[in-house]
């Protein structure tokens, strides 16, 4: 029997499970607004605070530490990789560290995490589909300033999990189906996933797609240099995936806090919260259209998925283009599980990571 602690950081949360093989012993998610989090400067300065959560909720659980084989972190920020198990080393660690990808997104430090705990307690180590694994189609590449391109970041481990899983119900292989898949928390991506295959996304936490509760969504980029002739170029990245979004409108990442309010009949957070919506509906065209208006489903997932007005929106807005179901939450720790499980039980093989991202320039370059 294997013990497995799953570590899973988000924008808004810490998030763990526990398993003995398959069965969970626990799971427990605790909150972070915005202005907890925004007193680190960055991703890396919260590692201290986020192992100490993990350890208190051991702790709570009445979990030795010492009886973990293997940890499982969340990742994200290294180079590039493709989809599957990927051993944590300390090229991975150090390249997550350094945001060689070019984001800085909590979910790096699943990987950190992992990575500290594992030297000091032993076991194995592992990532599984990191925020950027890249399979994007070129034409999703290119934009309108040579040599600038737009990079593969979406919430790959989620949203690969639940379209398996439609697939299944479907009868099909995920590989013969047609998904938009929108993960809607307190960050939001939608993806084209065609054939298999991540062809084109959002890219949230570059500041791309909707806004959300902890980011600022597409902004033209004239009204966006116009902004920064005030601000420093830090704020500005920042906004990009942890002060946007609500935080910037409300002073909040809680989006119950915004939802109370709206239910309540305020005027602007009934607007805010419908704009998010109809942007989200709008992304749900694009990627429609990405797959040349083939599509077997469109799949809604996330924290968020809970208030119906959101489902219901987007069934008026995009129910004929595609069937709608909707997932609530997420099932990124059984993902991370199962994946891990199927390498230590040689069903699968784990791939070591290259140093060098999927995509580096086109040939005429």
């Amino acid at each position: 029997m294997f013990r497995l602690l799953v570590i899973n950081p988000g924008s808004t949360s810490t998030k763990i499970s526990v398993f003995d093989d398959r069965d969970c012993v626990f799971t427990e998610s605790v909150f972070h607004d915005a202005p907890v989090l925004l007193q680190f400067r960055t991703a890396n300065d919260q590692l201290p605070f986020r192992a100490q959560v993990i350890r208190e909720i051991l702790e709570k659980h009445n979990i030795d530490i010492t009886s973990i084989d293997v940890w499982v972190g969340r990742g994200g920020c290294a180079y590039s990789q493709g989809e599957g198990v990927m051993e944590i080393d300390d090229l991975l660690v150090r390249d997550t560290a350094d945001d060689k990808g070019g984001s800085d997104h909590p979910a790096k430090l699943g990987v950190m995490l992992a990575n500290e705990f594992c030297k000091q307690y032993g076991g194995k180590m592992f990532t599984v589909n990191p925020t950027n694994v890249d399979e994007l189609c070129d034409y999703a590449r290119i934009t309108g300033i040579a040599g600038l391109y737009k990079r593969a970041q979406t919430h790959v481990l989620n949203q690969k999990a639940i379209a398996r899983i439609h697939a299944k119900k479907l009868g099909k292989a995920y590989e013969n189906c047609n998904f938009v898949v929108c993960h809607i928390d307190g960050g939001i991506t939608i993806t084209a996933h065609q054939g298999g295959k991540m062809i084109d996304s959002t890219e949230g936490a570059g500041g791309d797609g909707p806004f959300s509760p902890t980011r600022l969504g597409t902004i033209p980029a004239m009204e966006l240099a116009n902004y920064a002739e005030t601000h420093t170029p830090e704020q500005i990245r920042t906004m990009c995936s942890r002060s946007g979004g609500f935080v910037s409108h409300f002073g909040t990442s809680n989006a119950a806090t915004v939802h109370k309010m709206m239910e309540d009949g305020d005027v602007k957070a009934t607007t805010i919260w419908n704009a998010m919506v109809y942007q989200i509906c709008k992304e749900i065209g694009a990627m429609a259209a990405a797959m040349d208006g083939k599509v077997d489903a469109i799949l809604l997932t996330g924290g968020l998925v809970r208030y119906d007005d959101i489902p219901q929106m987007i069934e008026r807005k995009c129910s004929w283009i595609a069937p709608i179901s909707t997932y609530p939450g997420e099932v990124e720790q059984e993902a991370m599980r199962d994946a891990v499980l199927d390498v230590l039980e040689g069903r699968t093989s784990a791939f070591r990571y290259s140093g060098k991202p999927v995509f580096s320039g086109f040939a005429w370059e």
